[in-house]
């Protein structure tokens, strides 16, 4: 994944056309076509950087500095971008910036925060497909700045039995056979210690354990014996997912980093 894939630039586009319809009425009636200007981005709190390119395709190349890097920690105030050009054309493309910006940012934020949770465990951050329905690839490559890693993009990726496949397969046991198959590495979502027994059994080597508790993913690893790669999810937050790392998994899953993030709040200034 990068920040120019076209589906990207596609999002972008829809989000123009969006915003401006047929033209920028306010815009067109306060500023003449001549007027050239500058302006700058800048967080009002401490953040994350992420989603600085995506300036570049709404600006042009020509018309972006960006300042710092993906995942770069910043603090209020601290300018990360600078755009020039018509003034007019600055103003218009204001908010459509900020909304990618503020969501992008935020979820590297957020994602920052639980990777510093985990620090010294072992344990890997992973993000989930609770995205923004089309944004998908933009708040994946968010969470990458802020350091965590991506589990599949779509149901297309990678096999994840879950608990509705087994109902509908009947079975732990008929929906792993059903799915090695498929010739691909197959994870199973396990919700007690009876489906995790018939999933090991099976010879699954990657499970999800849903909803258990730190104490109980404790125990699993135990019984699991290092036979599978052991990842947790659900309800986990920024105050327990420590615990279950230090409970033995080896993976956090969070849809928390995308589907809670709280927008950051950054501001652009024109000169």
């Amino acid at each position: 994944m990068r920040w120019d894939d076209p589906q990207i630039l596609e999002l972008i586009d829809l989000a123009l056309r969006e915003d401006i319809g047929q033209a920028d009425v306010t815009t067109e009636a306060c500023v003449t076509s001549d007027a050239l200007a500058s302006g700058f981005f800048l967080p009002r709190q401490s953040m994350t950087l992420a989603g600085a390119p995506l300036l570049a395709h709404l600006y042009g190349n020509d018309e972006v500095q960006i300042l710092y890097s993906e995942g770069k920690s910043l603090h209020e105030g601290q300018v990360f971008a600078r755009v020039r050009g018509p003034a007019r054309r600055l103003l218009t493309l204001e908010r459509t910036a900020l909304n990618l910006l503020q969501r992008t940012c935020g979820i590297a934020t957020q994602t920052s925060r639980y990777v510093t949770e985990l620090d010294g465990t072992g344990c890997v951050l992973l993000d989930t497909r609770k995205t923004q329905p089309g944004m998908r690839l933009i708040d994946k490559l968010a969470v990458r700045a802020g350091g965590g890693t991506n589990h599949r993009l779509g149901l297309f990726d990678a096999i994840l039995v879950k608990n509705n496949h087994i109902a509908a397969a009947g079975g732990v046991r008929e929906a792993v056979a059903r799915c090695s198959r498929a010739g691909l590495p197959v994870e199973v979502e396990v919700r007690d210690f009876n489906e995790l027994e018939q999933a090991l059994a099976s010879g699954v080597r990657h499970l999800l354990l849903d909803n258990f508790s730190s104490r109980q993913v404790a125990r699993a690893v135990v019984h699991i014996a290092g036979r599978a790669k052991v990842e947790v999810s659900g309800n986990i937050t920024l105050s327990t997912i420590r615990a279950y790392a230090e409970a033995g998994a080896d993976f956090a899953s969070v849809g928390a980093l995308t589907h809670s993030a709280p927008a950051a709040d950054i501001s652009f200034r024109l000169e």
